[in-house]
C-alpha cells in the first residue's frame, strides 16, 4: 500500500476486503460438490463461513473499515446463504411447503438486510448498519452491540441451514443422524435470526417512512 494518498486500488486490496474475495471464491467452489460430495462441500462451505469472523477482525486491527468492506460483508453473507438455500429447493423439490418455506426465509433474510443498511446509512449519521442505540429494540441490540452473539447466532443460523444439507442425504446414516442432531441444535439459534430479521425489517420501514414524511411536510414550509 502506497505511505502517501489512499487511493481506491489501495481500498480494494485491504486485508479484510481480500479475505472477502476469498469467501465469495470458497462458497463458488462448494457450489460445484454440492449435490454429491458432502464432506468436500462442508469443509470448503466450513471456510467460507468461518473467514466471516476474520474479515471483521482484520479490519480493525489493522484499520482498514471500509464502506466497500462492510457492504462486501454484507453481500458474501447473504450470497453464501443463498446459493445454499438455492440447492435445498432444488434437493427437497418433492417437498413443497419445505421449499416454500426456504423461499420466504431467504426472501426476508434478503429484504430485511438490505433495507435496514439502506435506512442506516440514508436516514441517520450512522456509519455502520450494525450500530444500534442501547434504547431500541433490546433484542437488534444484543444482537448487533455483541461480537459473541452475533458470530454465535450467525453460525448457528448456518448450520441449521447445513443441518437441512446433511438430512438430505438420505441414504447415508451418518449424515442424517447429523443433520437431525444439528437442526435440533441449531433450531433456537435460528428462530431468533428470523425473529432479528423482522425487527429490523420494521425498524427500517419506520425509519425510511419518518424520513419520508419530513421531506413532504419540509416542502410543505
Amino acid at each position: 500500500m502506497n505511505k502517501g494518498k489512499v487511493t481506491a486500488k489501495d481500498v480494494m486490496l485491504y486485508i479484510p476486503n481480500k479475505i472477502g474475495y476469498l469467501r465469495v471464491l470458497t462458497m463458488v467452489i462448494s457450489l460445484f460438490f454440492m449435490p454429491r460430495y458432502p464432506t468436500v462441500t462442508t469443509l470448503v462451505y466450513g471456510v467460507s463461513c468461518l473467514l466471516d469472523a476474520l474479515d471483521g477482525t482484520m479490519a480493525r486491527k489493522y484499520d482498514q473499515c471500509s464502506q466497500l468492506g462492510a457492504v462486501l460483508d454484507m453481500v458474501s453473507d447473504r450470497s453464501t446463504t443463498a446459493c445454499l438455500i438455492c440447492y435445498l429447493c432444488v434437493a427437497y423439490s418433492q417437498k413443497f411447503y419445505v421449499v416454500i418455506f426456504l423461499q420466504l426465509m431467504n426472501s426476508l433474510d434478503l429484504s430485511s438486510h438490505y433495507i435496514h443498511m439502506y435506512a442506516t446509512l440514508t436516514c441517520s449519521n450512522k456509519k455502520s448498519h450494525k450500530t444500534i442505540d442501547s434504547n431500541e429494540n433490546w433484542l437488534l441490540y444484543m444482537y448487533y452491540s455483541s461480537r459473541k452473539v452475533l458470530f454465535t447466532i450467525c453460525a448457528l443460523n448456518e448450520v441449521f441451514y447445513m443441518s437441512l444439507y446433511w438430512l438430505s442425504f438420505r441414504e447415508s446414516l451418518v449424515w442424517s443422524k447429523l443433520g437431525f442432531w444439528c437442526f435440533v441444535v441449531t433450531l433456537p439459534g435460528y428462530v431468533f435470526k428470523q425473529v432479528a430479521n423482522v425487527i429490523q425489517l420494521n425498524r427500517a420501514v419506520v425509519m425510511l417512512a419518518e424520513s419520508d414524511a419530513y421531506l413532504a411536510n419540509d416542502k410543505k414550509n
